[in-house]
């Protein structure tokens, strides 16, 4: 995954509004509830402009706050990706009727395997910039077949392999080197090192569940974004 498209501000919240509009279909915007899910090294935080916006247009939104990240100090030992996915689902549990469910970057593995578990409660899964798992795939995996990525060199684990962290200087390169000067200081201000192990825990997909869903990739390319239907 190259590093252009894993956070900038502007670009997720143009994506995230023309996505909406491209497939409300005949719905009314307040029929429908987003939940959107944050990727790796990064909290609620990094979505509170996109649900301002998608609210002002009448959509309902929820954001989760995955364990470990933001202000959740579930100890990273303890972590998988099923604990991310149980956590989703719980947020989504807590909703009527379905929700279209979004996830950037690292949250395509969690959105995935939401998926997965609870098909009749999601509407559409929609992935930005993020991390599609075939079944048996781990973020690793798919991380490993981008030699050009900025990420990889720049991590540094924790002495119990159960965090990654990066240097303060290779934030702003990494994640946002697009982004205003206030948008690369919330992304600083907001850091935290980032649980391992779910990285390397395969996502388990099956046709009946997760391909039931209809699913959208949009493709984040500067100066342009692309919208994938992908097959099921």
């Amino acid at each position: 995954m190259k590093q252009f498209i894993h956070f900038c501000f502007i670009a997720v919240i143009s994506v995230m509004l023309t996505t909406a509009a491209t497939f409300a279909g005949n719905k009314p915007p307040s029929s429908r509830t987003f939940v959107l899910v944050h990727g790796s090294w990064q909290g609620p935080y990094a979505w509170q402009t996109v649900k301002g916006l998608l609210e002002k247009k009448g959509y309902k939104v929820t954001i989760v706050e995955l364990p470990g990240h933001g202000s959740d100090n579930t100890p990273p030992h303890t972590l998988t990706l099923d604990t991310y996915r149980d956590k989703v689902v719980s947020a989504i549990n807590a909703l009527p009727g379905k929700v279209i469910l979004v996830g950037h970057s690292m949250a395509g593995m969690v959105v995935s395997v939401t998926a997965e578990k609870v098909p009749i409660r999601i509407e559409k899964v929609i992935y930005i910039g993020a991390y599609l798992p075939a079944n048996g795939q781990s973020l690793l995996d798919l991380a490993n077949t981008d030699a050009d990525a900025l990420l990889g060199p720049a991590l540094i684990p924790s002495a119990d392999k159960t965090l990654l962290d990066i240097k303060p200087e290779n934030l702003s390169p990494i994640f946002i080197q697009d982004g205003s000067d206030a948008a690369k200081k919330l992304v600083v201000d907001n850091y935290r090192a980032e649980p391992a192990i779910p990285f390397t825990n395969p996502a388990v997909l099956s046709p009946a569940n997760f391909g039931s869903v209809p699913k959208y990739y949009i493709h984040t390319l500067l100066p342009k974004y692309y919208i994938h239907t992908l097959p099921s």
